[in-house]
């Protein structure tokens, strides 16, 4: 049977964020928190109307409008010029924020005629509805990264290959001009010693000539 939703909100960067979820740990997952904003003060459970009808008519979407302003929460959402002057402020206040133990806030609105008991369920369906997309979309990035992977490691495979291959080759080439250059000193080396006997038999031969 699936879980009653409850609204929940927070603060992130410029944006307020809002969300429903059946517990305050699937908020926080859904915020992609990495730590309990609830227990730290910084999120909490909210029963504002407006806030309430926004979330459930989305279950499961991270809302947003931005910080310290009354918008409307919806998908997407501008920074506001307050936002910005106001951000610096909030930042500090939150650095000296002691803890406290999450809360609620202590008026709660009229039910609206139209939250009805089957309208609970088919927000909690909508948000499990959402759940197992994001899932999906989750595993097929996943998958996308992992076929990345595997890609990048075939195209260095090849490029080791290349290059080894390429070495290869020039250790072959570079071989045989050494065996060249060695046949070439040892040419050279022996025309030098049949030139040396070449002169001197024919300087000898023009000695005795000069002699006659």
């Amino acid at each position: 049977m699936p879980r009653k939703l409850k609204a929940f909100t927070t603060s992130a960067g410029f944006f307020d964020l809002a969300v429903a979820a059946p517990s305050m740990k699937a908020a926080l997952a859904a915020w992609g928190a990495d730590s309990d904003l609830f227990h730290q003060g910084f999120a909490r459970e909210t029963r504002d109307a407006k806030i309430v009808a926004a979330t459930m008519a989305r279950p499961g979407l991270v809302l947003r409008r931005p910080v310290g302003t009354d918008r409307p929460y919806g998908e997407t959402a501008e920074i506001s010029e307050r936002a910005l002057v106001g951000h610096g402020r909030r930042k500090m206040a939150a650095r000296t924020k002691p803890k406290s133990k999450p809360k609620t806030e202590n008026a709660a609105p009229k039910r609206p005629a139209s939250r009805t008991a089957a309208a609970d369920r088919a927000a909690a369906l909508a948000y499990e509805e959402e759940e197992k997309r994001r899932a999906l979309q989750e595993q097929r990035e996943k998958g996308e990264r992992r076929r990345a992977a595997a890609r990048r490691e075939r195209v260095v495979a090849a490029a080791e290959e290349a290059l080894r291959q390429a070495e290869a080759a020039h250790d072959r080439t570079a071989s045989g001009l050494d065996r060249e250059r060695a046949a070439l000193d040892r040419r050279t080396e022996a025309e030098a010693r049949r030139w040396s006997r070449e002169k001197d038999r024919l300087q000898e031969g023009l000695h005795r000539a000069r002699r006659y």
